[in-house]
């Protein structure tokens, strides 16, 4: 079972775009479509619409180039070529998944994998706020994996972990700068590290590019803490924590596919993460931004979000 376009909810979000300094330049009301899973009496999961379309995906050469000068690093590479791919419809989770989600989750019969109902590192509330709105951490790829199959059995839809396609599609949501929000970041729109560190000798910026250096919270932030979403609806994409996609890793865009399918290759303990985390600098976090991690390591800046297949 699928679901359905004509059984799905509407509901309003606000859309913030920022100039190159970080500062609102306009605000926009928009509506997506999403249906909601009910997990138990308590929790439920949304899962929002992405239509289909086709995007640029990766970073521009002239871009990368700039950044490798900028920082002094040659991992901007991993982000081209610059490609366009075609992405059908299907469903992406509004926000990462949370504690409260993993727990009822973590409850249900056992496909090929255990599973602790509490494993983040995160466990007091933020300002106030229930510490089971904050996203699930301290997950590997294997834990994310066992939960869609989990949910896959139970409610008879076909989750999974997105594609880092889909991933990069659902964040940039018909935008190509670097950040949803614009050509910068600003600690008031998304949770990542808003003050300069220093890291092997090298002071790297709070800021990126003429934007405001921010706070840095030190920790994961409640979903939708942030009230402005991406066009397609969706939050926290930008910071907050890293989160698996299903592909294995490759060092660059060489032969990627043009239809948005996860890509395999002869190592598949290295598996792709995006988005970057609470414990890193914006430019980590730039819609085109990746990395890799062993499939069977945890930790407090990993987390994830599930996509489900679309009816045809």
């Amino acid at each position: 079972m699928r679901p359905r376009s004509d059984r799905l909810s509407s509901f309003e979000f606000q859309v913030i775009t920022v100039n190159d300094k970080g500062e609102e330049i306009r605000r926009e009301q928009r509506e997506a479509k999403y249906y909601s899973e009910n997990l138990s009496n308590s929790v439920t999961l949304d899962m929002v619409a992405i239509p289909a379309g086709s995007f640029w995906m990766g970073t521009e050469d002239r871009e990368i180039k700039k950044l490798c000068q900028t920082y002094e690093k040659d991992w901007f590479r991993w982000e081209s070529p610059q490609h366009e791919v075609t992405v059908p419809t299907f469903f992406m989770g509004r926000y990462p998944i949370t504690q409260a989600q993993w727990r009822v989750v973590a409850g249900w019969e056992q496909v090929e994998g255990k599973l602790e109902p509490d494993p983040s590192y995160f466990k007091k509330p933020y300002q106030g706020i229930d510490r089971w709105t904050l996203p699930v951490d301290n997950i590997s790829w294997d834990d994310a994996k066992e939960f869609c199959a989990r949910l896959s059995n139970k409610t008879k839809k076909e989750y999974r972990l997105p594609t880092e396609a889909e991933w990069e599609y659902a964040c940039r949501a018909g935008t190509t700068t670097p950040f949803h929000f614009g050509e910068t970041i600003s600690t008031d729109l998304a949770n990542y590290r808003g003050t300069d560190g220093e890291f092997e000798g090298k002071i790297y910026p709070g800021n990126y590019g003429k934007g405001l250096k921010g706070v840095y919270r030190e920790q994961t932030t409640p979903v939708g803490y942030f009230k402005s979403a991406n066009a397609f609806g969706l939050c926290d994409l930008h910071g907050q924590v890293w989160e698996w996609c299903g592909d294995d890793w490759h060092n660059n865009y060489d032969n990627a596919p043009n239809d948005s399918s996860a890509r395999e290759g002869e190592n598949s303990n290295k598996k792709v993460i995006r988005g970057g985390s609470w414990y890193l600098y914006p430019y980590e976090c730039r819609s085109g931004s990746r990395g890799y991690i062993s499939r069977d390591k945890r930790f407090d800046v990993i987390g994830f979000r599930v996509m489900c297949v679309a009816s045809h």
